[in-house]
């Protein structure tokens, strides 16, 4: 099959979470059971700069946002370790800026018009290359779009004909809400705003609108995908869910065991394996704790936290009991993340009393 993969961030172009690791590792697995394979990523200043070098081609983007018409163009890179084909949507004012999504716990004001530019340029720079394109594999909100293009405005292209869409949703909270009048950007026509839909509660969800539009859906796990189904894990879109149950899987997120390999990791501190692991494993945590400053004590607890910094993620539960340890127990602690600047700021605060 011709497989086109769409979505926001990818190792080791660009992450933010999870999402990142397995849209880096999924396109290289499909490409070894034989398929051909694709993958459409914004040009993040961060993925021009940490990714595989990319090399400018002769495809040019003229797309329509709303009144306007916003010029790209499409630049080409590789996955690394496979021959999967990068292709990253350069639009400077879009996306040449320090952070993906937004900056000091904001989100940038523009993201609905950056990524309804992204998911028309994935449409129409397919368009351009002219092969059929048997699945078309979205993530996220950010991509959202892309099934409703696919039914509304670019079905009658050849590369279309007998595409099938799969959205994949990864957080369920994160939904690409926006203002009601931000459909004018999209191009799709208005009859499309509607509560079975585009529309919830009078505002533009893009994510909402993937799971319509799509043919078939996917989430993380099957419990993930039965929790989703009721509130309040549902965020709202219990019903919209529910409603297509029918097509909604759950398939365990898996880890690229290339890339996670403690007998060949170059960034670890001593690599082991299933024999060697004791000797290992206590070297990586000495290692840890010296670079954190943190006593070296072998027999001492080491727990941490990598994610990121929102109330989404649990923080307001995690924060009273980690202030509970460190003052009745001796237990290491180290987090990772970014986020909220609220959290950052608690989380310092706590680094401060109890170094």
């Amino acid at each position: 099959m011709n497989i086109v993969f769409a979505a926001s961030e990818a190792v080791p172009f660009a992450k933010t979470g999870g999402l990142a690791d397995v849209v880096g590792a999924l396109p290289r697995e499909m490409e070894r059971l034989g398929h051909d394979v694709q993958l459409f990523l914004p040009a993040y200043r961060e993925a021009l700069e940490s990714g595989p070098a990319a090399e400018v081609t002769d495809y040019e983007l003229d797309i329509p946002i709303a009144s306007k018409h916003v010029s790209g163009r499409l630049l080409r890179s590789r996955l690394p370790e496979s021959q999967v084909t990068v292709w990253l949507v350069d639009q400077p004012d879009y996306y040449d800026r320090p952070q993906l999504y937004g900056e000091h716990g904001r989100d940038y004001q523009d993201n609905c018009e950056r990524f309804v530019f992204f998911c028309r340029a994935v449409m129409e720079g397919l368009v351009q290359m002219d092969r059929p394109v048997d699945l078309l594999h979205c993530h996220d909100w950010q991509t959202g779009l892309i099934p409703a293009y696919r039914e509304s405005l670019y079905g009658h292209h050849r590369p279309f004909a007998e595409t099938a869409t799969l959205l994949t949703i990864h957080n369920l909270a994160y939904q690409g809400r926006f203002w009601h009048w931000d459909m004018l950007l999209t191009g799709i026509d208005w009859k499309y705003f509607n509560w079975r839909q585009m529309e919830f509660h009078g505002d533009l969800n893009l994510l909402k609108t993937g799971i319509v539009f799509a043919d078939r859906l996917s989430t993380v796990s099957p419990t993930y995908a039965e929790e989703i189904q009721s509130e309040p894990l549902g965020c709202g879109l219990s019903d919209v869910l529910r409603h297509r149950a029918d097509v909604l899987t759950g398939i365990v997120n898996g880890i690229d065991t290339d890339r996670w390999n403690p007998a060949t990791d170059a960034h670890l501190a001593q690599t082991y394996d299933a024999d060697s692991w004791p000797q290992g494993k206590a070297a990586c945590k000495a290692a840890l704790q010296q670079a954190s400053g943190l006593a070296v004590e072998p027999r001492r607890p080491l727990i941490g936290l990598i994610g990121r910094l929102a109330s989404q993620k649990g923080w307001e539960i995690t924060l009273p009991l980690l202030e509970q340890q460190l003052a009745s127990s001796d237990l290491q602690w180290i987090v990772l993340g970014s986020g909220d600047p609220a959290i950052e700021r608690r989380l310092r605060q706590l680094m401060q009393a109890h170094p």
